[in-house]
């Protein structure tokens, strides 16, 4: 049975981008990416949906006085369109309890750092690079995980390390691990997802072979 997928954006879209071509390759899993959801009127991942024929949505956040508010306007969105699995690609609200109690091991984010380094509230965009390079790392890289009530802190389904180069910027190195990791790990783990290979057990993810 084909499981369906929403993809909760904010902005350009990239991560959502590399989940369309893994569509279009067939590589994830028997799923179907059916919305996009974004949090800002006019962002180009809404484009991204379009140009690929996936319906997209707009919850805008400042239609709502608090992300609770926002929260429970989503979940009740996911349920109307029949969602199995939530994927936030760059959706830059942290949403409350009601998400994860509606979609318990459903929820999927991607965050741009080896977790628990540089993650939790205020982690995000180009800030984690920043920190990483201020504290000197010499590998950072994505962390694909389920979200849970805490920003950051759900079980971990997939990490891949990113070489830090001496002359990298915040922009640069935001760069590399989008493309050496992000694009890569998201698309794989949805797949897993899909294809019901992935089991947590307290604090890990079993991936079935």
């Amino acid at each position: 049975m084909i499981k369906r997928i929403a993809v909760l954006v904010s902005g350009g879209g990239t991560n959502l981008q590399a989940l369309i071509d893994a569509q279009g390759r067939g590589a994830l899993g028997g799923g179907q990416i059916v919305a996009v959801i974004s949090s800002k009127e006019g962002a180009y991942a809404l484009q991204r949906a379009k140009n690929a024929g996936i319906d997209g949505y707009v919850l805008p956040r400042k239609g709502f006085d608090s992300n609770r508010a926002m929260t429970v306007a989503l979940v009740e969105m996911l349920h109307n369109l029949q969602i199995d699995l939530v994927v936030l690609a760059g959706c830059m609200i942290i949403f409350t309890e009601e998400l994860v109690s509606a979609y318990p091991n459903a929820v999927i984010n991607v965050h741009p750092a080896l977790i628990p380094s540089f993650c939790g509230a205020g982690y995000y965009g180009l800030r984690v690079h920043e920190e990483a390079l201020r504290y000197g790392v010499k590998l950072s890289g994505a962390t694909v995980h389920f979200v849970s009530e805490e920003c950051d802190g759900g079980p971990i389904i997939s990490q891949r390390s990113v070489r830090v180069m001496e002359n990298d910027t915040p922009e640069t190195l935001q760069k590399r691990i989008m493309e050496e990791a992000e694009w890569k790990l998201l698309p794989e783990a949805v797949s897993l997802f899909c294809q019901d290979r992935l089991t947590v057990s307290g604090r890990t993810v079993i991936i079935k072979e």
